[in-house]
């Protein structure tokens, strides 16, 4: 009988370890998180998100910043495929070269979603991110009535190549054709707040009136308010994207007249639910949008 106790209490215990030792396993999961820049106050929020929900869900973050640079974002990738991560969410500097880091995940069998902006090709299981194209016509339907339905508007785009820059400037531009608005001149700054000024300051120089400034994102419509400021042109009015920190400020003072609030906090939580859903074997859609809205004084 005592041998048989012993013997038992040995299957007890050892369950005991199995158990915790699977508990651990569980709860040590990690998502990997490829963010286009980390020098962008959007993306320092969107990972904020990220952590954030993965905090509450028990993953651990693995975060690569690929520095505006897609030669970085494929070696980010390959990095990221030998460190033990579940699944990556790629946010993407060119959508073009994005297919590149996707193809790698899929050859390392690597689950990726993408976030904010698509990959062009290669095989990814969701892409969580705002509706870009509806963001752009909102800002279109703003200026047309603030303006009466007519003036020269400037329009300042992101990366060439991005899916962010397409579809913002898909649905402003469409929303255009549609007024009596006109684009008088239409030039990248590459979603950055100095470019956003220098080719501000430019434009200012080579053209006459304008009436209004679309920014595909609020760090060029911070440094294109910055440029109309100095060049005491202060009663043009000035419609950014993202709704960060500081165009909502400069919105409550008047600076700016409007943000598309593509909330990146909302996105990073979103991005990891449903990440969580697919390694737990639930079905995602191929696109979860976040809610937009529009920003005013």
């Amino acid at each position: 009988m005592k041998k048989f106790l012993s013997i038992m209490m040995t299957i007890v215990l050892s369950s005991f370890i199995l158990v915790g030792c699977s508990q651990k396993e569980a709860g040590s999961k990690k998502i990997g998180l490829i963010v286009s820049t980390l020098n962008n106050p959007f993306f320092v929020d969107l990972k904020k998100g990220v952590e954030k929900e993965a905090k509450e869900l028990g993953y651990e973050v693995v975060v690569l910043d690929s520095q505006n640079d897609p030669a970085k974002e494929i070696s980010n990738m390959e990095d990221i495929t030998v460190k033990n991560v579940d699944l990556v969410l790629l946010n993407p500097v060119d959508s073009d070269s994005a297919v590149a880091s996707v193809m790698i995940a899929n050859n390392a069998e690597l689950p990726v979603m993408t976030v904010d902006r698509v990959a062009n090709g290669g095989k990814v299981i969701s892409h969580i991110a705002s509706d870009n194209i509806a963001g752009g016509d909102m800002a279109t339907k703003f200026l047309i009535d603030k303006l009466g339905n007519k003036g020269n508007i400037v329009e300042l785009e992101g990366i060439a190549g991005s899916s962010a820059t397409r579809d913002r400037g898909k649905g402003f531009e469409d929303g255009v054709k549609e007024s009596n608005l006109k684009i008088v001149s239409k030039q990248s700054a590459d979603f950055d707040r100095t470019k956003g000024l220098t080719v501000m300051e430019n434009i200012i120089q080579s053209q006459g009136k304008i009436d209004a400034v679309f920014a595909q994102n609020d760090e060029m419509a911070l440094g294109a308010s910055k440029a109309l400021a100095d060049a005491n042109m202060k009663d043009v009015l000035v419609v950014g994207f993202d709704a960060t920190d500081d165009a909502v400020d400069a919105v409550k003072k008047g600076d700016m007249a409007a943000t598309v609030a593509q909330q990146p906090i909302i996105i990073g939580e979103t991005a990891v639910k449903e990440a969580n859903k697919h390694l737990k074997g639930e079905k995602v859609k191929d696109f979860v949008p976040v809610e937009l809205q529009l920003v005013t004084k």
